[in-house]
């Protein structure tokens, strides 16, 4: 039997403990797909309808696991419509290798059929960037490829010509080892996780002296939880979470004051106003917008990469570890804030802005509030549930009116806000925790981008719910579903919400619920309306 040049390409994803790449891939000379056949007893490759969704299914599957996303596509188009959720994951720091099938080097330059130089066409969306050439350099490729993404938070590419496959005489001569390549492994090891002594000192000292302290959580945050509600319990300290960071810290924990920014909270924008001290961990949110005079807040910034801090003031203090050790080892230097005056504040204004809120999500006029929609979703669903949201208008309702608590989890393309990620991420965090409840969150005018994913739902078996927020004038998206094979549901008043929302989480497969809403408009609990 021949050796095809793709098996070091899937030996070595394997040994890193890669079970799924999401993607189409050519059974070309390449004979990529036919490598993934024969190895599916230790990894799948999950077709996908469009090559945009393999790309956020990746980023959404790092998002879910904590681990590097996969993905592939073969040349020309499908590389290039795989490009969205590539840059979902470098804005949002989501480690993910992309691996894509070329047209032969022999022939670029050409004009042959689908020319394009891979390499050079995802330059800016890859931290790591490569060509295969010889077979021998695939091992040591997919390792430094996947270690530079995971230890940066980073995007890698690596794209595989066609010429490469099989060998004319069917040995394997071209993939037996060469000194000349450097060897590596597929092991990562995370560096030391705690910043110098004197650093920890002088951020110390700077909390220390803060009156109104306010904590900055972003998604860096992750796998600290404890130990940042230990030291804002110290510092006397609301928490206040970036949009990504939702689920850093239980929505339903009195310290915190929910999401910042825009799509977030009144409470938040208060503390970070009046906040004359801030300790950012893990997020690169601008808090110094918020601040009423820039000049007079100090801050710390906790990071495990520099290149993620935001700017922040002259006397600020940077901190470069893992969250997590580092705050465990800045505790014992804190003094505990004696006035809670600023804490208490907080607090009284998040139960006033929850009375806001539960007045938004009345029905109103016979329709349908948005916030109605989500906060049904949020009571009737589990405690372990991954909420995967779209951006634009759904992200707000769905930051405001859906609660993380328990072991839930809250998905969302933050920095480059694409609208479509919301169904792909839910297909990635269903095949990734198939005994947790996964539902995606989105507006029907992002749902028709992807919609073709419904499909993959039903062929791969995957009971993932989708909840659709439909304006008035929108086609019936319950006869879609129905047609792929899913269970279809349509919604048109308030008083038959419920009933259909338990009926699709309750359904043994995909399900979607397309629900008549109001007005996507977001609405400010002050009444106001903004974009």
């Amino acid at each position: 039997m021949k050796e095809f040049a793709s098996e070091p390409l899937i030996r070595r994803l394997i040994d890193w403990g890669i079970g799924t790449v999401f993607g189409r891939a050519g059974d070309g000379p390449a004979g990529i797909a036919a490598a993934f056949e024969r190895h599916r007893d230790r990894i799948r490759l999950l077709p996908v309808q469009h090559e945009e969704a393999a790309g956020f299914m990746a980023c959404g599957h790092a998002k879910a696991t904590g681990g590097i996303g996969v993905c592939i596509a073969t040349s020309g188009p499908g590389a290039i419509h795989m490009m969205n959720g590539l840059y979902d994951a470098k804005l949002d720091h989501q480690p993910l290798l992309a691996i894509t099938e070329s047209q032969p080097t022999s022939l670029l330059g050409t004009g042959f059929d689908q020319e394009l130089r891979l390499d050079e066409v995802l330059r800016d969306v890859a931290d790591y960037n490569a060509r295969v050439h010889v077979p021998v350099q695939i091992p040591a490729m997919v390792d430094i490829g996947i270690g530079n993404a995971i230890a940066r938070g980073s995007v890698s590419h690596i794209t595989f010509p066609s010429e490469l496959e099989p060998a004319e005489d069917g040995s394997a001569a071209l993939m037996a080892s060469d000194r000349s390549v450097p060897p590596t492994a597929p092991v990562f090891t995370p560096p030391p996780g705690l910043p110098r002594a004197a650093e920890l000192e002088q951020a110390a000292a700077l909390l220390n002296r803060g009156r109104r302290v306010a904590m900055l959580v972003g998604v860096g945050g992750t796998g600290a939880m404890n130990e940042l509600l230990t030291v804002a319990e110290v510092l006397g300290s609301p928490i206040v979470k970036s949009l990504p960071g939702k689920s850093v810290v239980r929505d339903d924990n009195p310290l915190t004051t929910g999401c910042a920014g825009a799509l977030g909270s009144e409470p938040s924008r208060e503390v970070l106003a009046a906040a004359d001290t801030v300790l950012a961990v893990g997020s690169n949110y601008p808090y110094l917008a918020d601040a009423a005079d820039p000049r007079a807040v100090s801050a710390v910034h906790l990071d495990t990469d520099v290149a993620r801090v935001s700017a922040g003031g002259a006397g600020d203090v940077l901190l470069i570890g893992e969250p997590a050790e580092t705050l465990q080892a800045l505790l014992p230097m804190l003094d505990r804030k004696q006035d809670r005056a600023f804490l208490e504040r907080a607090r009284r204004h998040v139960a006033v802005w929850r009375d806001r809120l539960a007045y938004l999500e009345r029905a109103d006029g016979g329709g349908i509030n948005p916030g109605f929609l989500v906060r049904t979703v949020d009571r009737l669903a589990a405690d372990d549930a991954v909420l995967c949201s779209d951006s634009g208008p759904m992200a707000v309702w769905s930051a405001r009116h859906f609660e993380v608590r328990g072991d839930r989890d809250y998905l969302v393309s933050a920095n480059l806000a694409a609208m479509a990620a919301g169904l792909p991420y839910a297909v990635a965090a269903q095949n990734a925790h198939p005994g947790r409840q996964c539902i995606a969150m989105v507006a029907a005018e992002s749902f028709t981008g992807l919609m073709g994913e419904m499909l993959t739902l039903v062929e791969q078996r995957l009971p993932v719910k989708v909840m659709v927020a439909s304006e008035s004038g929108r086609p019936d998206l319950a006869s879609w579903a129905d047609a792929c094979g899913a269970l279809g549901l349509r919604v048109a008043g308030a008083d038959d919400l419920e009933g259909a929302v338990e009926l699709a989480i309750g359904h043994d497969g995909p399900a979607l619920v397309d629900v008549l809403v109001s007005s996507l408009r977001i609405h400010s609990p002050a009444g106001a309306a903004t974009a």
